[in-house]
């Protein structure tokens, strides 16, 4: 596995299946999970790792901290996740909500992900960047001026330290699940005008995958699906809004499909266009019956389709050019006519 995972996102969008908490602190499950995302041909697998204690303040409801503490796996699960993840050729990360979290979660992954409830945790933030890992920052919840915040931290400590990894925003709306009329896909061209030496991507809360391919199709290079294998699982809100492993590869395959049409960069005429070519194009021919000693003038010549002769696109090629011989209406008038 590459050490910049990143590297690659401008020949192929990468498609990261969140399973987030959808494992509810069940090993097998989150195994489970990981078969799945790899049947539908996803490139990444990502969590999220916490301690309970540090992740939220002793004035939680019991309910909540009762949820937290049954969803939360061991850091000795994680490692096996990630061994498990590797052989099946996908990238594992994970999203950590605390500091020692991200300390082990350094041990074991190339990539991090700052979660948009976290952005703003500038502390936690200029730790991850020391970790020399590439980085991908989610901004639910934020505006240019934080991001350009967030970009400053980063740069500073990569160009202390000499490190040279890739950072991308990816867009994400913190509403859950969020109502298209609320995902604001065109902040995805904003953040590639604002942030032109970043990647851009999208982080998506809505449900279906609709906006998922909207987003790639804005240029999104990362796309984050929340992934589950049944949307009625339980009544874990993240389900509802999470692709089920027929939506997933539906999405893979719509998404491979549009990094094909992305592939060229440039305006040409391409390699699949020459055949046509041959037979579409027009070249000039004789507007009427022309004698042999003629001047040859805008009104004597029209454009005809053909396989052969001057081209339509250089009249200076032909205009005020005498002809040798007499030339008849609809006749083709090739390079050999002409004096």
């Amino acid at each position: 596995m590459k050490n910049n995972i990143l590297n690659s996102v401008d020949k192929k969008t990468l498609i990261i299946a969140e399973i987030g908490n959808n494992h509810e602190g069940s090993f097998v499950l989150a195994k489970k999970l990981i078969d799945k995302a790899k049947e539908c041909g996803v490139n990444a697998v990502k969590f999220q790792t916490f301690i309970p204690s540090l992740f939220y303040s002793n004035e939680t409801d019991k309910k909540r901290m009762m949820q937290l503490k049954k969803f939360s796996l061991s850091f000795e699960q994680f490692r096996k996740l990630s061994v498990y993840a590797k052989t099946k050729d996908l990238i594992f990360f994970s999203t950590p909500l605390d500091y020692e979290s991200a300390k082990f979660l350094n041990k074991i992954q190339k990539i991090f992900k700052i979660s948009s409830s976290d952005n703003n945790y500038f502390h936690l933030i200029e730790k991850i960047a020391h970790f020399d890992k590439d980085i991908i920052i989610s901004t639910g919840l934020s505006d240019i001026k934080l991001l350009k915040t967030i970009d400053k931290i980063v740069s500073q400590i990569w160009k202390k330290n000499k490190i040279k990894k890739k950072l991308a925003f990816t867009h994400c709306v913190s509403s859950y699940p969020t109502n298209f009329k609320d995902t604001n896909l065109g902040a995805i061209k904003v953040l590639k005008k604002q942030f032109p030496s970043r990647i851009i991507g999208y982080s998506d809360h809505t449900i279906g995958i609709d906006a998922c391919i909207v987003a790639a199709a804005f240029g999104a290079k990362i796309i984050e699906k929340h992934f589950t294998l049944d949307n009625n699982y339980s009544k874990f809100r993240d389900h509802k809004l999470s692709a089920n492993p027929n939506e997933m590869k539906m999405l893979v395959d719509r998404i491979r499909s549009l990094d094909q049409m992305k592939n060229f960069s440039s305006k040409k005429p391409l390699n699949c266009e020459k055949d046509v070519m041959k037979t579409c194009r027009r070249y000039f021919a004789a507007s009427s019956d022309l004698r042999k000693g003629s001047i040859i003038r805008k009104n004597d010549i029209i454009g005809l389709r053909s396989s052969k002769g001057i081209s339509v696109s250089l009249p200076q090629k032909i205009l005020n050019r005498k002809i040798k011989k007499n030339l008849l209406f609809r006749e083709i008038i090739n390079k050999t006519d002409l004096i």
